[in-house]
């Protein structure tokens, strides 16, 4: 199917046409007749397979069907996303595909200045794309109404449920008008039993839609998996580095401390990296992911706050330096790679922790990640070494826990005393 085939207005039709789209993608096809007749949708759909274009065309279309009802100030239009970059991304998105539909969009997140945001959210918006948090923090000053929403939209729900948002989510969605008077758009990677349970209840009578791929890692990545030791992780890392000529790299490991020691030792032996993690105040972020995207950056090291909502161009490879404990992040992160009918490389390293999680990856991916084994000229040696940095660990609110990023710290247990101590 062309987009040319769908009954779309001319203005929303020059946005796709500004953007390149000329064939819908699977998604595309399957959920935006539905969405433009009105329909509310679940999809099930993959990072990286239109899922935004096709909610972004069905509400643009929405909107300039319908005549503007109540304060012309606030929202007809509300955006869910669980991470501030897939809400940048998504403002975007809407800028470029809604160009000429005359419509004010405006995106909320933390991290960045908050009363220009407060501000500019009171001067009025018709489409809002935002996080929970903020959002909630700008309703209960009454910044904004949500009573004037003719679309809602929530993007990656089943990451609402893994970083703890839920809560929030039933926050706002209470503060809707009724499902009956909005058109609701849903859109997952899994529609697991707890996200259609979310969508029978806030929306009316959603249509199921699930466009699984016969594989589940992008077709145009070339998958390479080094059995290596933990004490070779980074000689071969540096050789991997030096061989492959990597344009934009991204370095995907599983914990804060770990993107902290591999910063320092990459950029101790001339390579020139960033670190991207949970704890980076936001207009860092954004400057760190302007510097990669323009090629200023060579190298990107990210934790899996990284892996999920970041469309960058062109990145040549992707490396998990330590394989993802979820199997799911596995694919989030290579997929970040081979976008937009690019090819990429992703080269995985297996140590002796890694390599438990190596089943589970290839039950889900359905397929055996290919081996290569290392030459011994691969390794190198002579680099200089650096110590960890033990202010930067300590200035992490979990210290230096080697476990993923956002686990609660546990507590040390005394031993017991023995008597006579």
């Amino acid at each position: 199917m062309k987009f040319t085939d769908l009954d779309l207005p001319l203005v929303v039709q020059a946005g796709i046409a500004a953007t390149g789209f000329t064939d819908c993608t699977p998604i595309q096809e399957k959920t935006l007749p539905l969405a433009l007749s009105g329909r509310d949708v679940a999809g099930q759909a993959q990072t990286g397979t239109g899922k935004t274009a096709a909610f972004l065309i069905a509400l643009f279309t929405r909107l300039l069907s319908q005549e503007r009802r109540g304060d012309p100030r606030q929202p007809r239009a509300l955006i869910l996303a669980p991470t501030r970059e897939l809400v940048v991304q998504i403002e975007k998105d809407a800028q470029q595909l809604g160009g000429e539909c005359g419509f004010t969009i405006q995106a909320i997140y933390g991290g960045v200045d908050y009363m220009l945001q407060r501000n500019a959210l009171r001067e009025g918006a018709d489409v809002v794309i935002g996080t929970p948090g903020r959002l909630i923090d700008y309703l209960k000053q009454k910044v904004y109404s949500l009573g004037n929403i003719e679309v809602l939209v929530i993007d990656e729900a089943d990451r609402m449920f893994d970083m703890g948002f839920i809560a929030d989510l039933r926050f706002i969605l209470r503060r809707l008008p009724s499902f009956d008077k909005r058109q609701n758009l849903m859109f997952s990677a899994t529609l697991n039993r707890r996200v259609m349970e979310l969508a029978y209840e806030f929306m009316n009578v959603p249509e199921k839609v699930e466009v699984t791929p016969e594989q589940m890692t992008a077709e145009r990545v070339e998958q390479v998996l080094y059995h290596v030791s933990r004490k070779e992780k980074f000689p071969l890392l540096l050789g991997l580095l030096r061989k492959e000529g990597m344009e934009r790299t991204m370095v995907f490991v599983n914990t804060k401390r770990e993107a902290e020691f591999l910063h320092d030792r990459l950029n101790a032996n001339d390579f020139p990296c960033r670190v991207i993690s949970g704890d980076v105040e936001q207009k860092k972020r954004l400057r760190i992911l302007e510097d990669f995207k323009s090629g200023k950056l060579p190298i990107m090291i990210a934790t899996d706050v990284a892996s999920r909502g970041l469309h960058i161009d062109g990145v040549s490879h992707v490396i998990n330096y330590d394989l993802p404990q979820d199997a799911e992040d596995y694919v989030h992160r290579i997929g970040r790679t081979a976008r937009a009918g690019a090819e990429g490389k992703a080269i995985s390293l297996a140590d002796e922790d890694g390599a438990f999680h190596l089943e589970d990856i290839h039950d889900y991916i359905k397929e055996k990640i290919p081996v290569e084994w290392a030459e011994d000229d691969l390794f190198v040696h002579d680099y200089k070494r650096t110590k960890p940095n033990l202010k930067k660990l300590e200035s992490h609110p979990h210290g230096d826990t080697a476990k993923k990023e956002g686990a609660p710290r546990r507590k040390r247990r005394r031993p017991p005393r023995k008597k006579g101590e």
